[in-house]
């Protein structure tokens, strides 16, 4: 008895919408996700907030978690292919030889729920914190010192616990003064 493969099943196969990785030219990731979706086509491009200083005050933007990289969603028969290169930020697509290679959808499915959840809780107001976190201060007189961080009140100020004296003391501090512990 021999294995045969049905023809048909592997149509299915094909025809089944799969995640790619698009290699991206430098520094232009975010113009390639913009004009690719302009274009119809499914894009997860995936940002970390991180704090960075400008002006000499520390300000959270959104960076690429995966710089010159980003996701997209095509099957290999009703999608066209062809405009990918040619899109303004986009370098090709990830290959090996001449086969673009899938990505395991539980992995980018990950991902965007990760996404959604940290977007979620930006909404609620946590946009610096989680309740619990470790986290320094770096400005003031209690410069350099660990603190827990309790909730943030408004957008610019954020309530901590600092252990002074074998009591937890509640300090209210500008965001900006703490950042996370590594």
């Amino acid at each position: 008895m021999t294995d045969q493969l049905d023809p048909s099943a592997l149509d299915d196969a094909a025809a089944c919408p799969r995640w790619y990785v698009v290699q991206c030219k430098g520094g232009e990731s975010f113009r390639a996700s913009e004009h690719l979706t302009n274009q119809g086509y499914r894009v997860f491009h995936p940002l970390l907030e991180v704090q960075k200083k400008r002006r000499n005050k520390l300000v959270w933007i959104a960076e690429p978690l995966f710089p010159h990289y980003l996701f997209i969603r095509l099957d290999r028969v009703a999608s066209n292919w062809r405009p990918i290169r040619s899109t303004r930020g986009v370098l090709r697509l990830v290959a090996f030889g001449d086969e673009p290679l899938p990505v395991p959808d539980a992995l980018v499915e990950m991902l965007i729920a990760r996404s959604q959840r940290d977007e979620t809780e930006r909404e609620a107001g946590n946009v610096y914190f989680r309740p619990g976190e470790i986290v320094e201060i770096t400005e003031g007189p209690f410069q350099a010192l660990k603190a827990v961080f309790e909730t943030q009140k408004g957008e610019e100020r954020a309530i901590v616990l600092l252990n002074m004296l074998h009591h937890q003391q509640r300090l209210e501090l500008p965001v900006g003064d703490l950042r996370r512990t590594t």
